[in-house]
């Protein structure tokens, strides 16, 4: 009797679903903490590979380490991008509303995204453009980082909400993948889902300045998130997709521990 063999698009389907679930799970699991634990563990929390990390571990089944250095190429870039998202709603959220801050934010990631698409990004250039932007960017916000933040209940459909959002990311990410190519795949693993539903849940909740405090301190966790992509950009490759992946999960765990560290520190002296 011979088995009836599942059809590629009946696995394809529920291998999606599964990937889907496990990404919502880091998700929720993180950005609960980020909220419970004040300002900057937040901001340096929510700057984990929390979605970025599932998805490229997905991208690492489907496609080859070729694939993955080039694409970790892209999210560098994009790392940059969502530097100025963050930094755009922290701006704006100290007097205007969520509607107006996230329409501000978005505005500017999309019309940024469209610039540097034209460009031709090498390894170099992309470092070069994560530094000036992270720089320029602890400058704006540092005044701003400091807010308290008060505690919040999480509430049923606040999980709902940031299951769906992540879970529709990875679901686009994976299954466009074999169609718009490394590039591409690489900006849409890092496209800000993360920091937005933050901003979603939080701002009528504990406020505005509350928040945008969060994702001022998101920035610098961004410059050691930008520090792990390079990794995977340079590992990839020479040592394959498994090593390299959990080498830049440990740098990227590394980079914000330390950051948390040295500002610990810094507040005790």
């Amino acid at each position: 009797m011979t088995r009836k063999r599942m059809s590629p698009d009946l696995y394809f389907a529920l291998t999606l679903i599964v990937r889907m679930a496990v990404t919502t799970a880091f998700l929720l699991a993180a950005t609960i903490t980020a909220e419970r634990a004040g300002p900057l563990i937040g901001g340096l929390v929510a700057t984990l590979p929390i979605s970025a990390g599932p998805v490229y571990v997905f991208l690492a089944i489907d496609h080859g380490a070729g694939f993955i250095a080039q694409s970790a190429l892209g999210s560098l870039v994009t790392n940059a991008l969502n530097v100025v998202f963050a930094v755009t709603y922290t701006l704006l959220a100290q007097k205007r509303s969520l509607s107006v801050c996230l329409a501000g934010a978005y505005a500017v990631w999309f019309a940024m995204s469209f610039a540097v698409e034209k460009i031709h990004w090498t390894l170099t250039a992309g470092v070069l453009f994560n530094v000036a932007v992270i720089a320029l960017s602890l400058w704006i916000v540092h005044p701003l980082r400091h807010v308290r933040v008060p505690p919040v209940q999480t509430r049923w459909y606040d999980l709902v909400l940031r299951a769906a959002m992540v879970a529709l990311l990875v679901g686009v990410v994976v299954t466009l993948s074999f169609t718009i190519g490394p590039t591409l795949s690489g900006n849409l693993a890092v496209f800000p889902i993360v920091l937005s539903s933050i901003m979603i849940i939080l701002h009528r909740r504990i406020g505005g300045p509350a928040t945008a405090a969060i994702m001022a301190n998101a920035v610098i966790g961004l410059a050691g998130f930008g520090i792990a992509v390079v990794v995977l950009h340079v590992t990839a490759v020479p040592l394959g997709a498994p090593l390299a992946l959990s080498l830049t999960l440990a740098v990227s765990i590394g980079c914000n521990l330390a950051i948390f560290l040295f500002r610990r520190s810094a507040v005790n002296r």
